[in-house]
């Protein structure tokens, strides 16, 4: 089987790779993974996403009409491994709106609602979030409470998100409501809706990450009213189209893989020029060959990620295969952090700002941010129940 790029294909690389690195960041730039959406840094992010939606590079593979070139998916991965390979902030307008939104829209979504949302998303114009979560509601997400109750044109929403990356910087938001308190099945009385955040009765509160950063918030929504029109799908069918966005969230593990390289790339540096594990009979933690090994993983799911873009361009909906290339790439770059801050000793946990910090700090950043990923879009253990259900065709446990 040929693995290798075309010609055109590597010229496109090189050209991302080029424009980011001496056009679009600035020197020494280095933000981690988490920050893109702090007060400081935010506008950084918005301009880069407008100058990559002016290029019209965000969505590369959406229609013309819709604001991508049409390009072929395997593109749109490339671009996708190049930007994530340098941390770039503002790729997917929030949290999810390149991702899993947009996609989600083009297959489900009424022709007034691609061309009303899907423009100002490829243009890097408008942001969004995603408002699934509930205090009892996550692994387990048929269980969401928050209600909507249609009045005339209108739905009226009560009810309470958590989690909700981006939402205190979001135009719009992806929401999961209760429509019918009273189907037979939980998950049979559910309705995917878009809001706009900034309808009144939407109120926000922060939730700080472990390294410091905004990015999770709280939201609640006292007697919001959305219009009918906002509704993707019909009503109760919400989940049906939740499952197919997040089978599209899951993919987000492309970028996650080249973030993944990137830290090999950076330890293998840091190895080279520190001399730690040179000695192999006082490497005791065995950091060499730990290093490979993750190397190697990544590599895996780096060709996991191109057989998405495959399906994709089969104009398939990636199902287990997402949630395969997520599970393997958010564990696998945990262990990357949690190694390379045991190989830099104590002045692993100095952070950015520190003249004494390995690397600018970045891998305490990293291991911090690292804890949370295996848990979003679906713990590792709920994933692995998709893999052995949807991918192995196990039946399910009792």
């Amino acid at each position: 089987m040929e693995f290798s790029f075309t010609p055109e294909e590597n010229s496109f690389r090189s050209e991302v790779r080029d424009y980011i690195a001496h056009q679009l960041l600035p020197a020494g730039y280095w933000r981690g993974m988490e920050g893109e959406f702090d007060q400081d840094h935010f506008e950084f992010s918005r301009l880069v996403a407008r100058k990559l939606g002016a290029r019209r590079w965000l969505a590369i593979d959406w229609p013309v009409e819709y604001g991508g070139l049409g390009a072929p998916p395997i593109q749109h991965m490339i671009f996708k491994e190049e930007a994530a390979y340098f941390m770039l902030p503002g790729l997917d307008m929030g949290i999810g709106g390149i991702t899993w939104v947009g996609p989600t829209l083009l297959l489900l979504g009424a022709e007034e609602q691609k061309k009303r949302y899907l423009l100002p998303l490829a243009s890097g114009e408008e942001w969004w979030c995603t408002l699934y979560s509930e205090p009892d509601a996550g692994s387990d997400l048929a269980n969401i409470q928050c209600s909507a109750v249609l009045q005339g044109g209108e739905y009226l929403v009560n009810g309470q998100k958590i989690w909700t990356s981006a939402g205190h910087i979001a135009d719009w938001g992806l929401l999961l409501v209760r429509t019918d308190p009273d189907a037979p099945k939980k998950h049979h009385g559910l309705t995917l809706l878009m809001v706009d955040m900034r309808t009144q009765g939407i109120s926000i509160r922060p939730i700080f990450s472990l390294a410091g950063y905004h990015t999770f918030n709280e939201v609640f929504f006292d007697d919001v009213s959305i219009p009918v029109a906002n509704r993707i799908g019909d009503e109760n069918c919400g989940w049906h189209s939740v499952m197919i966005a997040l089978a599209f969230e899951r993919t987000a593990g492309v970028m996650l893989t080249a973030a993944g390289r990137r830290l090999i790339d950076e330890m293998i540096r840091y190895v080279k020029n520190s001399g730690v594990g040179a000695d192999l009979s006082t490497d005791t933690e065995n950091f060499r060959p730990r290093l490979a090994e993750l190397a190697i993983r990544v590599e895996i799911a780096r060709l996991l990620g191109y057989r998405i873009a495959w399906l994709r361009s089969k104009e398939a909906v990636p199902g287990y295969e997402g949630a395969m290339i997520k599970v393997l790439a958010a564990e696998t770059f945990q262990q990357i952090a949690d190694m390379a801050t045991r190989m830099m000793g104590l002045y692993g946990q100095l952070r950015q700002g520190s003249k004494w910090a390995p690397l600018e700090g970045m891998m305490a950043d990293m291991h911090l941010n690292a804890v949370g990923i295996p848990i979003a879009a679906g713990t590792s253990e709920v994933i692995r129940t998709v893999l052995a259900e949807r991918g192995l065709g196990l039946p399910r446990g009792a």
